[in-house]
């Protein structure tokens, strides 16, 4: 089965916040919002033991747990184990990310991109999720926002044993579909390149949105729908920073950045188009994405991402978009544009 054609939707959830991301979620909050994502048709999950040291998938887990089995799509990720002893939150090196899960669960993070690592991540989530299966897995991170200049070499380690253990699990049956998830396209295309193995798609965050697409649209999505592969796009919403929150790439937003959601907000008004319903339908309108997964941890959020998608945009919002340079004059723009 192609990647595109796992997914049930073009609408998936994403659990980040579920880790308890920047803040300290009430459980019954937590479930509540898997719980609306269920009631709205959403059948598609992404998750990762980074989330909270597992919280996002233990919730995860507990919500969807008496749901048939055979309506849902889960997604998760390998690349780091997490332990039983615990550890200073406060002391953890997340490159880039600094303390996006420090309300989280405080046990250990290993990094750890091995063949043997691989699967005992894998039965690690099984056990969290608590479920037999996991269709899609994406090796995580392996880019310069977490290893910095040592990235290369953490992929070379994944390259040797997390990716030929993913390519033969796939080949086996015992998962659909691997690839990457990174907030960064070199890895994708580094990856690419390689005759072997053979990923099937990627979880790209934050770098096929209508904030900031321009690398990924010239060097990856290309290559991509060439190969009849796909993109599930993470972070549709720019950590935020498109729909009016303060931060841009998990950080607090500079001023260039707020300036171009300015010039965004100020057209989408003159239009009665909602910031949403353009973050969206714009990383839709490629035609190598699969699916968007904008995180939520309130159940309000989710009625809000569907009206998004739902909503009906004119196609004179992209053409003005287009004319003001606010989008990349080769972005696929929602309706033809």
């Amino acid at each position: 089965m192609a990647f595109k054609d796992l997914f049930p939707g073009k609408l998936g959830f994403g659990t980040a916040p579920l880790g308890n991301m920047f803040r300290d979620i009430p459980e019954a909050e937590a479930q509540a919002t898997v719980e609306a994502a269920w009631n709205d048709g959403i059948r598609y999950f992404d998750s990762a033991p980074l989330y909270g040291a597992g919280l996002a998938e233990i919730r995860m887990g507990q919500a969807l747990e008496g749901k048939p089995r055979s309506e849902y799509v889960i997604s998760t990720k390998v690349g780091r184990l997490i332990l039983d002893e615990v550890e200073d939150v406060n002391a953890r090196d997340m490159g880039e990310k600094g303390g996006v899960f420090k309300h989280g669960r405080p046990n250990k993070i290993v990094n750890d991109y091995s063949a043997d690592a691989t699967l005992r991540s894998i039965e690690d989530s099984l056990k969290r999720l608590k479920t037999d299966r996991i269709e899609v897995v994406f090796v995580h991170d392996l880019a310069q926002d977490f290893y910095g200049d040592e990235w290369l070499a953490a992929f070379e380690s994944a390259r040797k044993g997390a990716f030929k253990a993913l390519d033969r699990l796939r080949d086996e049956g015992v998962i659909q579909a691997w690839g990457l998830g990174v907030n960064k396209v070199e890895a994708i295309e580094l990856l690419l390149d390689l005759e072997a193995p053979r990923p099937d798609g990627f979880l790209l965050a934050g770098r096929y949105t209508l904030l900031d697409h321009d690398l990924a649209l010239q060097r990856v999505m290309p290559k991509v729908t060439e190969r009849g592969l796909g993109i599930v796009v993470g972070g549709p919403y720019s950590s935020g920073a498109l729909v009016g929150g303060p931060n841009f790439e998990y950080a607090p937003a500079k001023p260039a950045i707020l300036a171009k959601v300015a010039k965004i907000k100020a057209i989408a008004d003159r239009h009665g188009v909602s910031m949403k319903a353009a973050g969206l339908q714009f990383s839709l309108a490629n035609p190598a994405v699969a699916a968007v997964i904008p995180g939520a941890s309130q159940p309000s959020r989710i009625a809000e991402d569907r009206a998004a998608l739902n909503e009906v945009v004119p196609a004179d919002f992209w053409r003005e978009l287009r004319q003001a340079g606010l989008v990349h004059p080769a972005a696929p723009l929602p309706g033809g544009a």
